[in-house]
């Protein structure tokens, strides 16, 4: 007895290096995320790019993201987390030395690609490790704070990122990241493991507990897949999480400093500053989220009224004083968006409670996937709808393209009105 709780006080203690490992890699996939508008200015006179053409560059992120969920998903549920995340950020560093030393627009574009292709595998990875290393009912607080912490990658791409290519140029930057995120995929390799098992300490969860069990059996992954897709509830999730993260992402990390800049006239430090206060509040929010949920024991709920509230948020910014809120309450109203948007990290919690524990990677990267298409529709339609009012005032521009995303937040609503309440549980496993 003595044993077994030395052996769980190590595994309590270590998978905090595995965690804290991942969580680093995913500073490194939100940086890349949010860094697109802050050096729109210096790609655009480097490569010639219209808005349209800068809105499908910072999309090519996303859409790599988005392809690769699904395969990701497969390769954490079979090949395991170690390797899968070990290979993904040798990749993005790869992509992006590429991208800071690319000689035309097209390197640009494979660069981003590549980088979009390596940091896909990080999240699905990360919650894949949490789903073992951690508790169910630990699950949305961790899933919070992940997303609280990967969040501080975001706050570096906008007034550390303006700084650092006034000092050092963006092509010297982004070659510094590349070269960072190859060092970090060496040291997940070298110290991540998929479970408990692997370092000879117990489970710890339910869910453990039972892939354990079934270790000898190798999941059908095809037949995984059209499980998991099969469930009606996976869908209202996926379009949920698109034009949430869709929203949120597209203007934190695409069009937010242009707004400022070209409708209120900032400087490109203060607007980038000004941005930082949506990933602040979403940093925040991550984390209560996960936390209010966990401690309520219920997901539903503490999704919709947050949602609701970011559609709020975006009705101020489109429709108070005709897209033009006035400049003193900017910062708090993109706190108040980041903050109550990142409600969507419950529909990570909600796919994985609704499908088999042996399915975690897959399910997740399922509804995953929805998010990163939506994000990559958004911003792309953005750029397009800038493009096409290109003879009018910014603010006009401007105002088309946020109604985008006002309207994709009344269907997202919708959407989370069909989820199930999973109480914090897996269905598949029994009440303690």
């Amino acid at each position: 007895m003595e044993n077994n709780k030395a052996l769980e006080k190590k595994t309590l203690s270590y998978r905090w290096i595995v965690w804290g490992i991942m969580v680093l890699a995913y500073m490194v996939v939100f940086f890349h995320r949010l860094a697109a508008g802050v050096v729109r200015d210096e790609l655009v006179e480097a490569f010639s790019l219209s808005a349209a053409s800068f809105g499908s560059l910072a999309s090519m992120y996303f859409y790599a993201y988005m392809v690769m969920q699904i395969p990701v998903g497969i390769l954490a549920d079979s090949l395991g987390a170690r390797k899968t995340v070990s290979t993904g950020m040798l990749l993005a560093g790869t992509g992006s030395i590429l991208f800071g030393f690319a000689p035309s627009s097209g390197f640009i574009f494979l660069g981003r690609f590549l980088v979009g292709i390596g940091v896909s595998t990080v999240f699905v990875s990360i919650l894949k490790i949490q789903s073992q290393w951690f508790r169910e009912r630990e699950f949305g607080t961790m899933s919070g704070l992940t997303a609280f912490l990967g969040n501080l990658g975001g706050v570096l791409a906008q007034t550390p990122l303006a700084i650092m290519v006034v000092m050092f140029t963006w092509r010297t930057t982004f070659a510094a990241i590349g070269a960072f995120s190859i060092v970090l995929a060496l040291l997940c390799y070298l110290l991540i493991r998929n479970t408990p098992g692997e370092m000879g300490f117990p489970a710890i969860n339910e869910a453990q507990k039972l892939r354990e069990s079934a270790q000898m059996e190798k999941p059908d992954l095809l037949g995984a897949l059209k499980e998991v897709i099969s469930k009606w509830q996976v869908w209202p999730a996926f379009v949920f999480f698109g034009f949430f993260s869709g929203a949120y992402l597209a203007f934190a990390g695409a069009w937010g400093v242009s707004y400022l800049t070209e409708v209120y006239g900032m400087e490109k430090g203060s607007a980038s500053a000004i941005v930082s206060f949506a990933i602040y509040g979403a940093m925040a929010g991550s984390f209560f989220t996960g936390w209010i949920s966990d401690r309520l024991g219920l997901r539903k709920l503490p999704l919709l009224i947050l949602g609701c509230l970011f559609t709020l948020g975006w009705g101020i910014l489109v429709f108070y004083n005709g897209g033009m809120p006035p400049e003193g309450i900017l910062q708090p109203l993109f706190f108040f968006m980041g903050f109550t948007g990142s409600c969507f990290v419950l529909s990570w919690a909600i796919a994985k409670e609704i499908n088999p524990p042996r399915y975690t990677g897959i399910s997740i990267s399922v509804v995953n996937t929805g998010g990163f298409l939506g994000t990559a529709i958004v911003t792309t339609l953005m750029g397009v709808i800038i493009d096409r009012a290109s003879d009018l005032a910014p603010l006009v521009q401007f105002h088309r393209a946020f109604l985008l995303c006002f309207a994709g937040c009344i269907i997202g609503i919708f959407c989370a009105m069909l989820l199930p309440e999973t109480r914090c549980r897996n269905i598949y496993t029994k009440a303690d």
